[in-house]
């Protein structure tokens, strides 16, 4: 059984989750704005990462005979100066998420929920491979600089991530 306080944490987490997904289906709008159809398919498949992640904390809470409280989703962000400002804001908004799930692991520590802690364990994990994945492409996105053939290399390879292909480019 979860605490009160457990349950509104993980309830906090599944909102953060969906606003994930919303904030990537905004910039894999943006891509396909912008004729960048390959950043928009790694984009469109980050979204559906996180709300798979959402769904994770969705049926967590209720295994645990918790309550799930859907909360508000923010509206995301619409517009960006480029495909390098995305991606900082992608590097930025993972550290955040990584921060999130840190502190949702210390309230499991704080309540003593072992089996929260071990759910939560995945996450982590997954966070050093969604804060690398991005922080790749980033990269690559600065060692481009303002060569325009760099940016159509690299929206060809970001066209190669498939259903199941994780954060990996």
């Amino acid at each position: 059984m979860l605490s009160d306080k457990m349950q509104a944490a993980l309830n906090h987490q599944l909102n953060a989750e969906l606003y994930s997904g919303y904030l990537y289906l905004s910039m894999h709008a943006y891509f396909k704005s912008i004729n960048l159809d390959g950043f928009a398919n790694w984009m469109y498949y980050q979204a559906q990462e996180e709300l798979t992640h959402g769904m994770k904390f969705y049926d967590f809470i209720n295994q645990r005979g918790g309550k799930v409280a859907l909360a508000l989703i923010e509206a995301p962000p619409t517009k960006w100066a480029s495909p390098l400002a995305v991606f900082e804001a992608t590097l930025e908004h993972e550290q955040k998420v990584t921060g999130l799930i840190n502190d949702l692991m210390e309230v499991a520590v704080g309540e003593r929920d072992h089996a929260t802690q071990i759910f939560l364990q995945w996450f982590v994990s997954e966070q050093v491979e969604e804060e690398e994945s991005v922080g790749g492409v980033l990269e690559q996105l600065r060692l481009m600089g303002e060569a325009k053939g760099g940016l159509f290399m690299i929206d060809r390879e970001l066209a190669k991530r498939s259903p199941g292909g994780g954060s990996e480019q």
